[in-house]
């Protein structure tokens, strides 16, 4: 059999945030596409787009859109992905899908490229990509466990409103506005539940990401400590997260405490592992005040990790800051990633 040098592409959710990212993706690598297929909602369809000084017309999604793709980028929400990602599989493509449709389940790989690649080969025409909070948490930690060990991970973040999408971000600018005016703020829109909203965005934190569970924890924090537990390969794993929406637009922040198995780690040894892990990038001075922020951290693709320091009270325990756009490595480029490791290790 000849090997492909060149792919037939869709991407699924072309007009949302992720889906243009990805393009833009696609686009600066140069990534190898003989075809590409932009599909969306019929209210889009008909749209046209330049992609590769090529003017493209958007399509329907429909289970017809898939003949003759090979790789189905994904992100357009969990029902779309349900009801479509099946039907393009069925007419051989290989799907990576960005929402949470089928990342528990059992024969679809959850992958981060960088700590997880090898999973990718086990695929049955489709990769899940994981949550954005819980795929810069995993690529910050996944060195540390290779060397010393973990058992134990808490995690509070600190999370864009694009998170939630481009009505979320309309929301932040509209309410901010009418705060610094003396204006009543609008109701909030910030879809976290099915429920009234009563709370702004604006000059405030929401400790709820997505709807609760009957446990207390939310979908977005139960969503971080299963996909962590999954993407490690460590089910005895103790994980414990409390997610929060904060008024910024990009990149999402975290303070990560571990518990790590082995003795007389010094924080030195810490940065060691960080300097020399794929896709993570380690600015932690506190001589000169270095160290990632959600804007720092903005278009940039790696993941970046500042403040580690030893507990005072654990001498196993460590302390870690880590910030990264949430719409790159938290969704397009690891969905992109995916999809190049998919072609060099002809795993399609």
């Amino acid at each position: 059999m000849v090997q492909k040098t060149a792919f037939n592409v869709a991407v699924v959710g072309a007009t949302g945030a992720v889906g243009q990212k990805i393009m833009q993706l696609l686009e600066e690598k140069n990534f190898p596409i003989n075809r590409i297929k932009l599909l969306s909602s019929k209210r889009s369809a008909g749209k046209k787009v330049v992609f590769n000084n090529n003017e493209v017309t958007i399509e329907e999604a429909k289970p017809e859109s898939f003949e003759d793709v090979d790789i189905a980028l994904f992100s357009a929400g969990g029902s779309i992905s349900k009801a479509l990602a099946p039907e393009a599989v069925k007419r051989g493509a290989v799907v990576i899908d960005n929402t949470s449709a089928f990342r528990m389940e059992e024969n679809v790989p959850l992958v981060v490229p960088e700590v997880n690649n090898e999973d990718i080969a086990k695929h049955n025409g489709i990769i899940a990509n994981p949550n954005c909070s819980t795929i810069q948490m995993v690529a910050a930690l996944k060195p540390i466990k290779d060397a010393y060990g973990i058992n134990r991970i808490i995690v509070s973040t600190y999370q864009a409103v694009s998170g939630a999408g481009a009505q979320a971000v309309e929301e932040l600018k509209t309410q901010s506005a009418q705060y610094l005016n003396d204006e009543k703020m609008e109701a909030n829109l910030l879809p976290v539940s099915g429920d009234e909203r009563h709370y702004p965005i604006a000059f405030n934190a929401l400790p709820q990401i997505d709807i609760f569970e009957e446990n207390g924890y939310t979908f977005e924090e139960m969503k971080m400590i299963n996909e962590t537990k999954k993407i490690l390969h460590d089910t005895e794993l103790s994980v414990a997260a409390t997610c929060v929406r904060l008024p910024f637009f990009t990149s999402h922040a975290e303070s990560i405490y571990i518990e790590i198995e082995q003795e007389n780690v010094r924080v030195e040894d810490i940065w060691k592992q960080l300097e020399n892990a794929d896709g993570v990038e380690l600015e932690d001075n506190p001589k000169t005040q270095t160290y990632p922020t959600p804007l720092s951290a903005a278009d940039k693709e790696e993941v970046f990790v500042g403040r580690v320091r030893k507990d005072i009270d654990n001498a196993k325990g460590f302390h870690l800051w880590v910030v990264s756009d949430n719409l790159l490595k938290g969704a397009a480029l690891n969905t992109v990633q995916i999809a190049q490791s998919l072609i060099k290790n002809n795993w399609l």
